[in-house]
């Protein structure tokens, strides 16, 4: 019996350190992900979440219409920016920012929100920066997996796209100098 002494206090030690932390990591189903890009000389990174579709109807279902959505999954999605940009309505100072959207069948509105860090449903209206239009196009082929991408359209020019289903909302910005 002693001999089984330190193996007990052994596995003991493992299942109260290692295995919380285990959970912890897979306490999500959509994984991680993030975008970077360079424009106008500046690092723009964009960490979000990013469901998949799973055969389910993704635009008017998942992500309903008419509501506000998280833009992604878990955690709302940060939007970093190593400049000060104009984007659309929208002048925007260096930093970060949670980016939220509101969807319908024939235009989305991007929402970009000073609060960063939140859960995906604990949205706050008041902590609004601004609103701007985004445009819409159909993809011919669907997208399982919701994606975030941050495109550099030559100088000081970027367009930040989000796509998912047979759905791409983007918008273009302006880096200031």
């Amino acid at each position: 019996m002693p001999c089984l002494r330190p193996l007990i206090l052994l596995t003991s030690a493992f299942i109260l350190t290692v295995l919380p932390s285990m959970a912890q990591r897979g306490r999500y189903t959509s994984p991680e992900a993030k975008t970077t890009a360079t424009i106008g000389g500046k690092v723009f990174t964009v960490d979000y979440y990013a469901p998949s579709m799973h055969e389910r109807k993704v635009m008017g279902g998942l992500v309903p219409y008419g509501q506000v959505w998280c833009t992604g999954a878990n955690i709302a999605t940060a939007f970093t920016l190593g400049s000060d940009i104009q984007m659309g309505d929208l002048k925007l100072p260096k930093g970060s920012y949670s980016i939220w959207t509101l969807p319908t069948e024939n235009d989305w509105t991007l929402i970009v929100n000073k609060e960063t860090g939140q859960f995906h449903l604990n949205y706050k209206a008041s902590l609004d920066f601004g609103r701007t239009k985004m445009k819409l196009k159909r993809l011919d082929t669907p997208v399982e997996t919701f994606r975030v991408d941050l495109r550099s359209d030559g100088g000081n020019k970027g367009t930040l796209a989000l796509v998912w289903e047979r759905t791409e909302a983007s918008v273009p910005f302006t880096v200031i100098p």
